[in-house]
């Protein structure tokens, strides 16, 4: 890999950049934070102070940070209506961009942003981190492989028992687009997808529910959440066909009564083998008349005095990103893979408000 300096800006200054992007940007002795921005000025001084270079600049509008022509990749890490706002705007100050996900809160922008992608010829790439999970990898070389065969159904895991957000703008159906489905409904769909290598889609259909309406829960894990300001669903599900017939189950929600609990998970069962992350990953299948189940282990080296440093899933995702950039290649996360994923959130959605099947030609959506 050539050997140069990146110079990173980061746009968002709040638990997603403080949680996964910096710290996995700061693993890198090759890039330097060097500017930050955040509506709240003392989030990006506290960054700054945190991650950033010793003369690292500080911004309250993204707009005076792209004028930086030293910048040359920006990481957005704010709520999901302004995803493509400045994207969009990024990309056309010649920067290349990680974008937190979704892509966008609608189909529509992320059409858009990956239009200005290829009009500009930056990188666009979004932070999809569960394929970069040593499972998720494993499972990866073992489909392309050809281990599970014809992968024909699949489930895309997101449930939690009582997790609500009640930080941020989460519950904020303006500012986010949805609740659980577009929050990590969307993790599982893109990690079930790319596992399947399958992002051709016929047809989706969708429910969604506000189950807890008018109510709260003190066993939340972030405590009881503001009913007022609850004005996302609680749960959605969609049944989606793939234009090969291969079906997919999506399952999301911050809070339903089940002990079925677990998220940004596949199940994928295929003509020869199946797969699941029910219990870490297993690959169940037949041989010489015997049903079997294989668990591969991944926490372990084997040498009990010696214990590897593999790198997190957001540090590999950091790495593997900022390595494209210089070598000029494809991120892992293509833009094109990212807008299937909203665009069949999106049709969940749809489906549930119009209590009609959304059908799809040539790729897209067809209008209505």
């Amino acid at each position: 890999m050539e050997k140069r300096i990146v110079r990173v800006g980061i746009i968002g200054c709040g638990g997603i950049a403080n949680g996964k992007h910096m710290p996995g940007l700061a693993k890198l002795d090759y890039v330097e934070m060097v500017a930050f921005c955040d509506i709240v000025k003392e989030r990006a001084e506290k960054a700054a102070k945190d991650f950033g270079v010793e003369d690292a600049s500080i911004y309250t509008d993204y707009k005076e940070l792209l004028k930086d022509e030293s910048i040359e990749v920006v990481h957005i890490c704010t709520p999901n209506l302004s995803h493509a706002s400045i994207t969009i705007d990024a990309l056309e100050s010649d920067k290349h961009v990680m974008c937190e996900k979704p892509m966008a809160k609608t189909a529509k922008d992320a059409r858009k942003m990956l239009e200005v992608a290829k009009k500009t010829g930056k990188k666009l790439t979004v932070g999809y981190q569960n394929r970069f999970r040593t499972d998720s990898l494993y499972l990866k070389g073992a489909c392309e492989r050809g281990d599970l065969g014809e992968i024909y159904f699949a489930k895309a895991h997101a449930i939690r028992r009582r997790a609500v957000p009640t930080w941020g703008v989460f519950l904020n159906e303006e500012e986010q687009g949805g609740g659980p489905l577009i929050d990590i409904g969307t993790h599982a769909l893109d990690l079930t997808l790319w596992e399947m290598n399958n992002y051709k889609v016929k047809s989706v259909m969708g429910n969604v529910y506000k189950a807890w309406e008018g109510r709260t829960s003190e066993a939340n894990a972030w405590g009881p959440w503001d009913q007022d300001e609850y004005t996302v669903e609680d749960s959605a599900f969609g049944f989606i066909t793939m234009e090969d017939g291969a079906t997919i189950i999506l399952e999301s929600s911050w809070a339903l009564n089940t002990l079925e609990t677990g998220e940004a998970m596949t199940t994928l069962c295929g003509t020869i083998a199946g797969a699941d992350m029910k219990d870490g990953l297993r690959i169940n299948g037949e041989d010489l008349g015997r049903f079997y189940t294989k668990k591969p282990v991944f926490d372990a080296s084997g040498v009990d005095f010696y214990d590897p440093d593999e790198e997190e899933a957001h540090e590999l995702e950091a790495r593997l990103w900022m390595e494209s950039v210089i070598n000029d290649t494809e991120p892992l996360v293509k833009p094109e893979e990212a807008l299937v994923v909203t665009e069949i959130l999106e049709a969940i959605y749809t489906s549930a408000r119009t209590k009609k099947p959304v059908f799809f030609k040539d790729g897209k959506p067809i209008e209505e």
